[in-house]
């Protein structure tokens, strides 16, 4: 068998590479892989230790260590026997598992493919989140594809939170994360200070396995504070969130104090005399970015200003590390867990108004049928010249009330000229195709007390779509940029929903009486077109609904596949960097660019970009589900006293089980199970999306509007349960219009 020379760095094509970034370089990934390759069989690390003639402990050590970087990453499969095996010479997929309460999860792969089913069975030795290998095997009843679990590559629950139970003697918790279906085994010494009934959190000590459950010691009893607190809280314990930022990096930014340094505006282009203004939220505080525009001969200039947090956050710092294991800003109705810390957030790195900040700013010549002709990139100073508010700015421009036009006077050519620009990118908008959804955002107030105050469904105005419009600018211009370049880069992509997906659409909108017309494949413009036929209409929120749970999920990657649901064949994130990590690697390669590097000197390769993506992607949808579990208790907290009550709804799902309804009055939903509907049996017709009774002939259906009564409510389940009062409005349905015309004519009427 052929061995490798001692002498390996004159064989391995990265070994200067390694030498640059190492002080005590070892063989590259890519070695390390060719190796194995050569070998033709699996081999310990022991054995790779003697094949490569590494004979330093540390060394050794560092070789362990990139090993099962490698096994984490889906490159390499270490077996029982700690054996390393090639991905690629096994039939197994590798990714991330998502669970499901019920007990059973899928694996959504990291090559993008569709997702394989895991059984209960398969999922008794994982969790939510862990990177596991499965093997590809039949169909189940559902016609889904399963997977047997072939090994846990990576285990990334560290800790579960929930509500500790005492039962003859032996204790457990059961997991506030519904994706977590573990029970976590707690024995008498590892119990501390926590009673029956207390919300904990514990540190996992064994991880689940096919023959034992999870063991876990209580680090933490939470206490119940008041209503928000305590929700926030549980979802911060609950979904791992990093909530304290490490002392290095704290220090890192207050080292930059409070005032940008002079001498970091040599060479940068200086816009401080340019009237930019941001344009927020009434309860923002960290500013990302600032609009101006002003007429051209052939339409506009148009300036899209984002904070440079790229100078201050560099490769490699304690700042850089925790911001890419946060990857995004958590929103909560009370708090905020900022990805940066407030010295910079909502500081050094905040356009706040009349302040000298540092930018990158993306300069674009906007024809007036809303095409870039031609845009820049810059490395800029700047001075924003107000802090807006959304509501502001269209009572000022839409709205037109003079008290607002005159306290904005001097700002105001400004604003009638973004307005200008953004009737323009809208139009093209339209006429590419790009999906538009039109449902407000539930809000959740937060009073004083700490409890749930109010509920409501704020709405988008032509300010929050101006500013929209040129954010969406600037990320096209900004990932033209990097594919000009050809810098590795991360881009927001939107795959094209799956056939199966699209045919279940057009069955169910076909039941609504709205046709989708498609051709080999889903052109979103016809989407678009459908989405606007629908407006107006009793059901348009659930039409809109069904359309986006029809739709694939946003993810991060560097393979660029373009953004389905914006109509755009390149995307980037570029204009939120203070709260996104992506925005802000996409900045560091712009900056890059314009300091005259290249794709062979910037810091990050290209493998490099593909671990990124499945970070910021898995982070993204952590951050999203923490949020909502948050929203869903709190939900469930304001509608405790009103137990008894009756509401107007809308039916907006239906299953075997019963029907969800979304109360018209409220931002609240809930199910009526099968059994609150009356005497009779159910038929579930899933094509029409259809409950009907056996004996009564009733149907249920999408969009009817019925009166329930809430019953129970279980926010450690996020659950509110209804009976049906009665039926006080059936939605429109083809197929029953023609069953009542046919009895009509029948009874001679």
């Amino acid at each position: 068998m052929k061995k490798t020379p001692a002498h390996w760095r004159d064989l391995d094509p990265k070994a200067d590479e390694e030498s640059t970034r190492y002080a005590r370089p070892i063989p590259s990934r890519e070695f390390l892989l060719a190796t194995l390759a050569e070998a033709g069989e699996p081999l310990t690390g022991d054995e790779l230790v003697r094949r490569l003639k590494l004979k330093d402990r540390a060394l050794k050590l560092a070789l362990d260590a990139r090993l099962g970087a490698m096994v984490r990453d889906g490159q390499l499969i270490r077996n029982r026997r700690d054996q390393y095996l090639l991905t690629d010479r096994t039939v197994v997929l590798t990714g991330t598992v998502q669970g499901h309460r019920d007990g059973f999860g899928f694996l959504r792969p990291d090559d993008g493919s569709d997702d394989l089913y895991l059984s209960p069975v398969q999922m008794r030795e994982c969790m939510h989140g862990d990177r596991v290998a499965v093997r590809p095997g039949g169909m189940d009843a559902r016609g889904r594809r399963e997977g047997v679990v072939v090994e846990v590559l990576e285990r990334r629950t560290q800790q579960v939170a929930g509500r500790f139970h005492l039962e003859h003697g032996l204790g457990f918790v059961s997991p506030d994360n519904r994706r977590n279906a573990h029970r976590v085994v707690v024995s008498p010494k590892d119990r501390g200070t926590a009673k029956d009934g207390d919300l904990v959190v514990a540190s996992l000590l064994q991880a689940p396995s096919r023959h034992a459950q999870a063991v876990g010691r209580i680090v933490r009893v939470l206490t119940e504070g008041t209503v928000a607190d305590t929700a926030v809280e549980l979802a911060i314990a609950s979904h791992q969130l990093p909530d304290e930022f490490p002392v290095a990096a704290v220090r890192e930014a207050k080292r930059f104090g409070r005032t940008v340094p002079t001498d970091y505006y040599a060479g940068r282009l200086d816009l401080r005399e340019t009237a930019l203004v941001t344009i927020d939220g009434l309860d923002a505080k960290d500013f990302d970015d600032a609009v101006h525009a002003a007429p051209t001969r052939s339409g506009w200039r148009l300036l899209v200003a984002i904070a440079d947090v790229s100078t201050y956050v560099t490769p490699g710092s304690a700042l850089d590390d925790t911001a890419r294991e946060r990857a995004t800003s958590v929103y909560f109705p009370n708090r905020v867990l900022p990805m940066l810390p407030e010295q910079l957030s909502n500081g050094l790195c905040s356009l706040m108004p009349e302040v000298d900040r540092l930018c990158i700013v993306c300069e674009m010549n906007v024809a007036r049928d809303g095409k870039v002709n031609g845009s820049s990139f810059h490395m800029a100073v700047m001075r924003s010249h107000a802090r807006l508010t959304y509501d502001r700015v269209a009572a000022a421009i839409v709205e037109r009330e003079p008290k607002v036009r005159a306290e904005l006077a001097p700002l105001l050519d400004g604003l009638e000229c973004l307005y200008d620009v953004y009737r323009a990118l809208r139009r093209r908008r339209e006429a590419r195709g790009a999906l538009d959804f039109e449902a407000g955002e539930v809000k959740v107030i937060v009073g004083d007390d700490g409890k749930v105050a109010d509920l409501r469904t704020t709405q988008r105005n032509d300010a929050h779509r101006l500013i929209e419009e040129c954010m969406i600018a600037a990320n096209v211009e900004a990932a033209r940029f990097l594919k000009k370049h050809k810098m590795p880069a991360l881009y927001r992509v939107h795959a094209r929903p799956d056939e199966d997906r699209v045919s279940e659409l057009k069955r169910f909108l076909a039941t609504r009486g709205v046709m989708l017309e498609t051709g080999p494949e889903l052109d979103p413009g016809k989407l678009a077109q459908t989405l606007r036929s629908v407006q107006g209409r009793p059901d348009t929120a659930m039409l809109e609904s069904m359309i986006i749970r029809s739709l694939a999920q946003a993810v991060y990657q560097p393979e660029n596949i373009g953004h389905f649901g914006l109509a755009l064949s390149e995307y980037a994130h570029f204009t939120s960097p203070i709260r996104r990590y992506p925005d802000l690697l996409v900045h560091r390669a712009i900056a890059h660019v314009l300091g005259g590097g290249d794709v062979a000197s910037f810091v990050h390769s290209a493998r490099e970009f593909e671990l990124f993506g499945q970070e910021c992607s898995m982070r993204e949808r952590r951050a999203d589900e923490a949020a909502r579990d948050v929203v869903a208790y709190l939900k469930c907290e304001f509608m405790r006293d009103r137990v008894g009550e009756e509401f107007a709804s809308i039916v907006t799902g239906v299953t075997d089980f019963g029907l969800f309804v979304q109360l018209e009055a409220l931002p609240v939903d809930g199910l009526v199970h099968v059994a609150a509907l009356g005497a009779d049996y159910f038929r579930y017709e899933e094509d029409r999306k259809t409950l009907v009774g056996d004996r009564t002939g009733k149907r249920y259906t999408l969009g009817d509007k019925l009166t329930v009564r809430l019953t129970r409510v279980d926010p450690s389940e996020r659950k509110m349960d209804f009976e049906l009062v009665e039926t006080t409005e059936v939605a429109f349905h083809p197929r029953r219009a023609r069953s009542a015309k046919a009895g009509r004519k029948a009874h001679g009427r």
